[in-house]
């Protein structure tokens, strides 16, 4: 994070080299993407998976102290709670995990940021804040990678379009940035969202999911400057080419599509939160590092994850975020 220095000659150097970053970022995606540093993510993860969450486990206390995590940021911030909630929290009853055994009441998270031109059209940026708590033992599944990555990733999106916004260049459409609750136990967070939209799922343009995304495959070691796309065109062959601009243009990935095979075993097109928005009709991108030997294991833990890929990857979804927000027209729908 920012330090501080005391001394009258360094505070001026400071605020007036702050004061031409604002004229700077002016209007250039590519330098509030700059904000977006691997170290902190790296702090935010080291909080965020540490073993005093406890693994945040759906209802739990260690999932609760998550939820407050993310929500104190988006405060400290100055990034408003998502009309509609109740002090940034979307609760969900006990009653809606009906048949699970010991069922918790639990709640998303959701900030928001207006859009300036159409704030009725809406951009949803999501990942899963919950992951599978502690073993019989006592170890602690940390789930730095699954999916602390996407969740540090995105609040240091939201920080980055807050900057536009203090400088008097928010985005045209509005950015409503998603932590959803208990992925880990059947995608529950995002059905209850889908169920009960705090915007019309009609006006909401597209969602991108962030689920994995600080490690690497080991498929791909030696190639690590990647990252799978999912389901990217299957709703809006629109959203993929405004994903691939802005790729070729700013971070240059690999973006990888071989889990769009619908003969993929793996059907992880199925299997994470994007898919309730599918479901309803909104195109969808999945972003995903790939399974790895960590996956659901208490050595999935922050010192594995790599924090300048993490930063990259998160960029690219920035941009993809930046233009679907401020293009002239929505993207459109395969089938309209």
């Amino acid at each position: 994070m920012k330090i501080f220095i005391l001394t009258l000659v360094s505070s001026f150097i400071l605020s007036c080299s702050s004061a031409q970053k604002t004229v700077d970022t002016k209007n250039n995606p590519e330098n509030y993407a700059s904000t977006i540093t691997a170290q902190e993510l790296k702090e935010m993860l080291y909080v965020y998976a540490s073993d005093e969450m406890e693994g945040r486990m759906t209802g739990t206390k260690g999932q609760r102290m998550a939820a407050e995590y993310i929500r104190d940021f988006y405060i400290k911030e100055g990034i408003k709670a998502a009309p509609g909630t109740d002090n940034y929290y979307q609760h969900i009853p006990e009653s809606y995990f009906e048949g699970k055994k010991n069922p918790q009441a639990t709640e998303n998270v959701i900030a928001f940021i207006e859009g300036a031109e159409k704030p009725e059209e809406v951009i949803v940026l999501s990942a899963h804040l919950d992951h599978v708590g502690v073993d019989d033992n006592g170890n602690v599944f940390n789930g730095a990678d699954d999916d602390g990555s996407g969740t540090v990733a995105i609040m240091q999106i939201a920080q980055a379009f807050q900057q536009a916004v203090k400088d008097g260049n928010p985005p045209k459409r509005s950015i409503l940035f998603l932590h959803v609750t208990a992925e880990e136990i059947g995608l529950y967070g995002s059905r209850y969202y889908t169920e009960n939209p705090l915007f019309p799922l009609e006006n909401t343009v597209s969602n991108l999911n962030i689920d994995m995304i600080g490690r690497i495959d080991p498929d791909k070691v030696d190639n690590p400057e990647y990252i799978y796309l999912i389901g990217s065109n299957k709703l809006s062959q629109e959203l993929q080419d405004v994903s691939t601009a802005m790729n070729d243009k700013y971070t240059q990935l690999e973006l990888d599509y071989k889990y769009d095979d619908p003969n993929d075993r793996n059907r992880f097109y199925y299997r994470s939160d994007h898919y309730n928005f599918a479901k309803n009709n909104v195109p969808v991108i999945f972003y995903f590092n790939g399974a790895h030997e960590d996956y659901h294991k208490v050595t999935d833990t922050p010192d594995k994850i790599e924090y300048n890929l993490l930063a990259k990857r998160s960029k690219l979804i920035f941009h993809t975020a930046w233009e679907l927000a401020n293009m002239e027209n929505r993207i459109k729908n395969n089938v309209e």
